[in-house]
């Protein structure tokens, strides 16, 4: 389970960016968070990633209490970011294989994940592509087919279909909903009303502060 409770954010010593923001996340559950840019969505989820220290309040996943993003990794909280955080010189497969390795796994077990999950998000085709070498909408699969590889029990999405056509934004939705019925924590940040309807929850942030909450 990841619980934020009355959590406060900011840069420096700029105003915070997130004021008492609280909301809790249940294994197999979806929850989008949603709002206007600037709103703070990709700032709560780097902290509920480990990236950012709270100034107020607290991220916890199974009852710990993150202290930085080395311990969230530890307690299976994966990051899909906004700008894809691939190597852009590295082919499709091997920006899984060496997140998959850097990880635990095995090198034949890496492999083997990495070609299934390419092929789930419709990359097989790609997958010995350097990553500059590919649309910004195959990037951005590519992201997704990594942090679905790496099999958290927490997964954090940040606009992860911004760049996608309709059918691959679909697929998108289907996988993650797929992962939540697997058993893990969902949380999906997006401008897109369609895709904040079809998850369990949602938190709507307006000037970093938590406006409405659904479910």
């Amino acid at each position: 389970m990841l619980a934020i409770d009355d959590l406060s954010v900011g840069y420096g010593d700029t105003p915070a960016v997130l004021s008492g923001v609280s909301v809790t996340v249940r294994p197999g559950r979806m929850l989008a968070v949603t709002g206007s840019s600037g709103a703070g969505k990709t700032t709560l989820l780097h902290a509920m990633a480990g990236l950012l220290r709270p100034r107020a309040g607290t991220v916890s996943v199974a009852d710990q209490r993150l202290r930085d993003r080395d311990h969230a990794v530890q307690r299976g909280v994966v990051l899909i970011p906004q700008d894809n955080g691939l190597a852009p010189i590295l082919t499709a497969t091997e920006n899984l294989q060496v997140a998959l390795v850097g990880g635990g796994v095995t090198a034949p077990e890496a492999r083997r994940l990495t070609a299934a999950t390419l092929d789930r998000l419709g990359l097989a085709g790609q997958a010995d592509q350097l990553v500059e070498e590919l649309s910004g909408g195959q990037q951005q699969r590519t992201a997704i087919a990594r942090g679905l590889a790496l099999r958290g029990d927490v997964l954090l999405a940040d606009e992860v279909t911004s760049e996608l056509d309709a059918g691959n934004r679909q697929r998108v939705l289907d996988l993650l909903h797929d992962e939540a019925r697997r058993g893990v924590a969902v949380v999906f940040a997006t401008h897109d009303p369609e895709v904040a309807a079809g998850c369990e929850a949602e938190l709507h942030l307006v000037d970093g502060r938590a406006e409405r909450v659904r479910g």
